[in-house]
């Protein structure tokens, strides 16, 4: 008997020291602003804490407004987080300012829910966003949510400083937003160096970390939808069906083991354990090799550059050396002759994952697709994809919705103050006119006027004016 508990509490032991390692092993950013806007309270989401902006909050620096105010939904939503029961809305340009105490790239999420109370509709409402000098939205309508949406970006900053800023599209509309999180990125979420796939020619693209992007798809593939608790940057991945353009020929295959991640290799930040544990792929189960490829098409704007993130982990083969397929992006061979045990050091159930700069065509989708090569083999894997990031660049006048930098953006907003100033100029030049005028009639009357003698009075001798002087006695 007392074997047996001390071998249970031996377990427990290695239980508790496995839990605690992978506890402080997960990502502790610098920069953590969670705000929940508009809200008196903080509010607790998937065990993190966001912060109220209300002006009796220690965080209440972080917002600078001159016309704004809290909302409150009219009735309960059920079922949803707390930080969209409230919101922050802005009659004019305001903004929130972080400080920044770990240069480098930044996420930013907008969380964004439209409702109505006595006071206001937020479906009503049109706004453009700025995120420190960058065009994340213009002319965004609220009316066009259906349900809590999150907008998320990514940015490389250098300054102490991140601002996010709300101007109303016009002087009858309003911005608002319900919560914000700016959060520093871990050193490996973006890489310097990308392919750039143009066409059949294949090569380096540089600069890639300094770039900005909007996710625009996280998709992960043959697998249960993945929620924020379950990923350690607190992303959404959403099932690929709606993408996979044909289920047919593919097989889905799950994996109860633990996914193995190596330094210098995808970590846990660049994708979780729940999406490299789940796959589609094509499997050869007779001497020949199926003729088809696996293709997922994504809509997306075109004039734009896109990052495609495709990820990978061996967690079908039952050898190493087993699994070698092709690689294609917008139709085009991106990777040929992909061997995932070379490049993931020999291990199985490693990840690995390869980055993709492509345009967008005037087709208005991204399509990714993985089939068999010249040098897959018969009775094995034939082609495997975990998941897919799609991630919109910034185009060159630093924007990510619309042609505008955010110089022009910023003059759209019909400034008050000089359609104020100069009726007030006005009114107080007429007064003082009135002013001059009054005071130029008062000294008329209050004055005697000085005046020449006249010069044409006719003389008279002493004589008649003695007779003039003794006709009047």
């Amino acid at each position: 008997m007392e074997t047996l508990l001390s071998r249970r509490a031996f377990s427990f032991f290695l239980l508790y020291i496995f839990t605690f390692y992978d506890l402080s092993l997960s990502f502790s950013p610098v920069d953590n602003y969670l705000v929940n806007c508009g809200a008196s309270l903080d509010s607790t989401v998937d065990n993190r804490r966001f912060v109220s902006d209300s002006s009796d909050s220690s965080n209440s620096h972080l917002l600078s407004s001159a016309q704004t105010f809290s909302l409150c939904a009219g009735t309960i939503l059920l079922g949803l987080p707390q930080i969209y029961h409230t919101a922050r809305v802005f009659k004019a340009p305001s903004k929130y300012v972080f400080d920044v105490k770990d240069p480098g790239m930044h996420m930013v999420r907008l969380h964004l829910h439209q409702f109505s109370s006595s006071k206001l509709n937020l479906g009503d409402s049109q706004f453009h966003v700025l995120v420190n000098g960058l065009v994340a939205l213009t002319n965004f309508s609220g009316g066009n949510l259906v349900g809590p949406k999150v907008l998320e970006y990514l940015l490389w900053v250098n300054s102490k400083k991140l601002e996010v800023t709300f101007v109303p599209a016009k002087k009858s509309k309003f911005a608002f937003v319900n919560a914000i999180e700016v959060i520093s990125a871990p050193k490996d979420l973006i890489l310097e160096t990308a392919q750039s796939v143009n066409g059949d020619k294949v090569e380096n693209f540089d600069g890639l970390n300094k770039q900005a992007f909007e996710v625009v798809y996280r998709v992960t593939v043959g697998g249960p939808k993945v929620t924020p608790f379950n990923d350690s940057l607190w992303r959404t991945w959403v099932p690929d069906d709606e993408y996979l353009k044909s289920s047919e020929g593919s097989t889905k295959v799950y994996f109860a083991g633990r996914i193995k991640y190596q330094d210098g290799g995808a970590s846990r930040e660049v994708g979780p354990d729940n999406v490299y544990d789940s796959a589609r792929l094509i499997q050869s189960k007779n001497a020949s090799i199926p003729k088809l490829n696996l293709t997922w098409e994504f809509p997306v704007i075109e004039d734009y550059k896109y990052l495609v993130r495709m990820h990978f982990c061996d967690i079908a083969s039952i050898a190493l050396g087993l699994l070698v397929f092709n690689v294609y992006v917008n139709g085009h061979l991106a990777y040929k002759d992909l061997d995932l045990s070379a490049v993931t050091n020999y291990l199985l159930a490693s990840p690995f994952y390869a980055d993709f700069v492509v345009d967008a065509d005037h087709s208005g989708v991204v399509t990714v697709s993985v089939g068999p090569s010249n040098k897959s083999m018969a009775y094995t894997v034939d082609a495997i994809l975990n998941g897919v990031e799609i991630m919109k660049m910034n185009n060159s006048v630093g924007s990510l919705d619309g042609k505008l930098p955010a110089e022009l953006v910023l003059k759209c907003w019909p400034r008050r103050s000089v359609g104020i100033l100069l009726p007030l100029i006005a009114l107080v030049c007429l007064l003082l006119s009135l002013s001059a005028i009054m005071r130029r009639r008062k000294d008329k009357v209050d004055s005697v006027p000085w005046s020449k003698l006249p010069v044409d009075i006719p003389e008279i001798s002493p004589n008649q004016g003695k007779q003039q002087l003794s006709s009047k006695v």
